[in-house]
């Protein structure tokens, strides 16, 4: 397969580079590329900003990044965008548009902003430009890698090590008499959706579980994500049954599920269904469905969440009201006919109830259709309420792998990563919903999460960038076979080389604490720092004042540490020179030493 720069090398043999090109080059050289990002093309264009109006510059295209700079004095402007977060490119305008700049380039980007750049009209200008973006944003669509095989990057850290099954169970302490690890999925045979390590009831056998995948959506059947330590309560994943139009029945997924409730002796096992009810019984129309009565000693409770194709619609809303300009007037009623919130909200509502009824003793099992959305979303909100582990910088990276990674979260259909079919039906932010969750509760408890918000907003940026292989493709098995962990690196590795830029320094650790937010509409907000930090006027307002002063704070604290040690080596050198020089006999009681001078030497905070 050629490289990157002889396939863009092909597409312009019929117009060798000219002195005045190579210039261009050059004015763009200190461009910082990460290792293994190469330079595709650059390219004379005005940039139509939506806050400083036209804006003439340059525009570098790299295999990873499309990055613009102006080159007017009185303006300056920068763009820094990974290729991956495009998701879509059209021509503006034709050659015989009329009108200032209105022909040219306009990008839809998935992360909440949109940009437009304009050339000139002559000489079809923009053909080069635009096939090397669409080539190079959507590599899968043109048969090339994606940036994250092409990386070059090294790092202290292994992000790849962070999360281990085995490890993870053991620390939750599994296997125990109630509930064994099961590697009947090792070479995905039962669920090419599931991880290879599951725990399950004691007393299943292999083979039951074969039975009970027969009767589940895409054989996702219930499997342990959580265990209590002292009320052994559990928090159990999966699919719907395939119960249909006809209302069959399944004796053994039954039995199965009774088993889940026996392990901790609990009244009735309650199962949350993620979906409204009135969606959960138009499935049964595809062949899905939910529990009915035939499931003795347990409770279906429906909550009400809608499906990714409702998700979608929500955020293209809440972007139109956010993007490029804050519709201030209305601000408040254009916000709520979003709905985002109002998901939100439903989302964090589910989870306190998974999270109340489990803290209380009683086991759940949780699922919506697949349950590799809502449920993901349920599963991993509640342990975080219920686990401070997972709510330490470690834990919370271990959480992400574990109920969504692992677990089979679509990242690859629900994303796009590559792909130009930027309608596809099965794209929808409810990862981007997650993190959105974690932030509500970030703010609603400020001590309690080691990680800050910095996190959250890098997550979310290579959630797009395809620079690290965390979130690419569906399940554990296409990652295999695409050797991601051998061939890429992971996103851990990034941020667990560099912990002091992800740490809240407010962050209390408090073990046994169960969080449970409030989540009505007057303690949710809008997450600004996300959604709107392409508006300037709002960048300038994201740094808390209080966190920037303890930054400041701890800054000083290790200039005074620095002199101290400065100190302490120049006190040493100097009790050593004195030791081996000869002096009067002087009596301890007279004199002090120079260490004794600095004991008590301290920083004042």
């Amino acid at each position: 397969m050629a490289s990157p720069v002889s396939v863009y090398n092909i597409l312009e043999s019929h117009t060798p580079p000219t002195p005045k090109e190579s210039l261009k080059m050059e004015l763009l050289s200190d461009v910082s590329l990460l290792p293994g990002e190469e330079r595709i093309t650059d390219k004379d264009i005005i940039y139509i900003c939506p806050f400083s109006g036209a804006v003439k510059g340059k525009v570098l295209i790299t295999n990873y990044r499309l990055y613009f700079r102006s080159s007017d004095a009185d303006v300056t402007v920068t763009l820094d965008v990974p290729l991956g977060a495009i998701s879509r490119v059209e021509k503006m305008g034709g050659a015989s548009s009329r009108g200032e700049n209105s022909y040219g380039l306009d990008i839809t980007c998935k992360d909440m902003r949109n940009l437009r750049f304009a050339l000139k009209q002559e000489g079809h200008s923009r053909r080069d430009i635009f096939e090397v973006l669409f080539r190079y944003a959507f590599p899968l669509s043109h048969s090339l890698p994606l940036f994250a095989y092409l990386s070059q990057e090294k790092y202290a850290e292994n992000g790849w090590t962070i999360y281990k099954p085995i490890e993870e169970f053991r620390r939750q302490g599994l296997p125990n008499n109630k509930w064994r690890i099961s590697f009947i999925n090792k070479s995905y045979d039962l669920c090419d959706t599931y991880p290879t390590v599951l725990a399950v009831p004691y007393k299943s056998k292999e083979e039951d579980l074969r039975k009970v995948a027969a009767f589940r959506s895409r054989a996702r059947i219930p499997v342990l994500s959580w265990i209590h330590r002292e009320n052994q309560a559990v928090i159990v994943r999966c699919s719907q049954p395939l119960v249909g139009m006809s209302g069959k029945r399944n004796k053994d997924d039954e039995r199965y599920l009774d088993l889940i409730r026996e392990a901790n002796d609990t009244t009735k096992l309650t199962i949350y269904d993620a979906r409204p009810n009135v969606n959960a019984v138009a499935n049964k129309a595809t062949g899905g469905g939910y529990e009915g009565d035939e499931y003795q000693n347990a409770e279906l409770i429906f909550l009400d969440i809608q499906n990714i194709h409702v998700m979608r619609e929500s955020q293209k809303k809440l972007k139109d009201i956010v993007y490029p300009n804050v519709e201030e007037s209305h601000w408040l009623s254009s916000l709520e006919s979003t709905h985002w919130l109002e998901h939100v909200k439903l989302v964090l509502s589910g989870a306190i109830q998974v999270a109340d009824k489990v803290s209380s003793g009683n086991s759940v099992v949780v699922h919506c259709s697949d349950g590799w959305d809502r449920t993901a979303q349920l599963t991993s909100l509640a342990m975080l309420m219920l686990d401070s582990h997972y709510r330490t910088l470690r834990g919370f990276q271990v959480l992400i792998e574990k109920e969504w990674i692992s677990f089979g979260h679509k990242f690859a259909s629900r994303i796009g990563h590559g792909d130009k079919n930027h309608a596809d039906q099965d794209r929808s932010p409810i990862f981007v919903q997650f993190i959105d969750c974690v932030w509500q509760m970030t703010k609603q408890f400020p001590t309690a999460f080691e990680f800050n918000e910095h996190l959250l907003l890098t997550i979310l940026d290579h959630l797009y960038s395809c620079r690290f292989g965390t979130f690419l493709y569906n399940c554990e098995s296409v990652r295999d076979q695409h050797e991601v962990r051998s061939k890429t690196v992971s996103l851990w590795s990034l941020v667990n080389s560099k912990v002091d830029m992800y740490l809240n320094p407010f962050y209390t650790p408090e073990s046994g604490r169960v969080l449970y937010p409030v989540a009505s509409m007057r303690h949710l907000e809008l997450w600004v720092a996300y959604y709107i930090r392409w508006n300037p006027r709002i960048r300038q307002q994201q740094q808390s004042p209080v966190e920037q002063r303890y930054k400041e704070l701890l800054a000083l604290r290790d200039e005074y540490l620095k002199k101290l040690e400065q100190l302490q080596l120049s006190d040493s050198s100097t009790s050593s020179h004195l030791a081996n020089s000869p002096t009067p006999n002087t009596t301890s009681s007279s004199t002090s030493t120079p260490s004794q001078q600095y004991t008590h030497l301290q920083t004042p905070l």
